[in-house]
C-alpha cells in the first residue's frame, strides 16, 4: 500500500478512499468525486471505498482516464463544469490548472467587452445580486502596521500644527 499517491499533478493520501481523496483534485467536489469512484467500481469491480493506496498503476491511469474523458465512460452532460453554449463549443470536465485558466480567460473576456458582470469582478464586487450597503466595503484596503518612531514623528508634526493654528 502506498501512502502518498501521485494522481493529476496532485499528491493524494493513500489511507483515504477512492471518493474522498479525489476532492483534493481541484474541479472535482464530493458529488463529482462519489459518481467518479462509482464509475470506477462499475468498470472494475472494486469498490468505491476502497483505499486509494491499495490501487496499482494500471487502475490509477483507468481512474485518470476515467477523470481526463469522463464522456468516454457516460458520465452525465450535467456533472461536467464546462458545459456547452455561448462561446464553448463542446461540454468538457476541466482541473486543476486547466480550470484555472478558462476561469481566468472568461473573466478577462467579460472585462473586454465591457459587461456589468466583467466590471464588478474587476472590481471586486460581488456579482449577483447581492446588497452591499453593509458587506463588501472595504475590499483590500487594509492599511499596514505603523512603526513607532513613524508614530511619534506623525504626532509631533500634529501638534505642531495645532500650535500654528492657535497662534494665528
Amino acid at each position: 500500500m502506498k501512502y502518498i499517491v501521485r494522481f493529476a499533478s496532485v499528491d493524494l493520501d493513500g489511507n483515504k478512499p477512492i471518493y474522498r481523496a479525489l476532492t483534493k483534485i481541484k474541479g472535482i467536489g464530493n458529488n463529482l468525486a462519489m459518481i467518479f469512484a462509482k464509475m470506477f467500481e462499475k468498470e472494475t469491480g472494486i469498490a468505491y471505498n476502497e483505499k486509494i493506496g491499495k490501487l496499482n498503476e494500471e487502475q490509477l491511469a483507468l481512474l485518470e482516464s476515467l477523470i481526463r474523458d469522463p464522456k468516454k465512460y457516460g458520465m452525465p452532460e450535467w456533472c461536467l463544469n464546462r458545459r456547452k453554449g455561448g462561446h464553448i463549443a463542446t461540454s468538457e470536465l476541466r482541473i486543476m490548472s486547466d480550470l484555472d485558466f478558462s476561469i481566468r480567460e472568461d473573466m478577462k473576456r467579460l472585462n473586454e467587452i465591457k459587461s456589468y458582470r466583467g466590471l464588478r469582478l474587476a472590481w471586486g464586487l460581488p456579482v449577483r445580486g447581492q446588497r452591499t450597503k453593509s458587506t463588501h466595503r472595504g475590499k483590500g484596503g487594509v492599511v499596514g502596521v505603523l512603526k513607532k518612531e513613524a508614530r511619534i514623528a506623525a504626532a509631533k508634526q500634529q501638534s505642531e500644527s495645532k500650535k500654528e493654528s492657535k497662534k494665528k
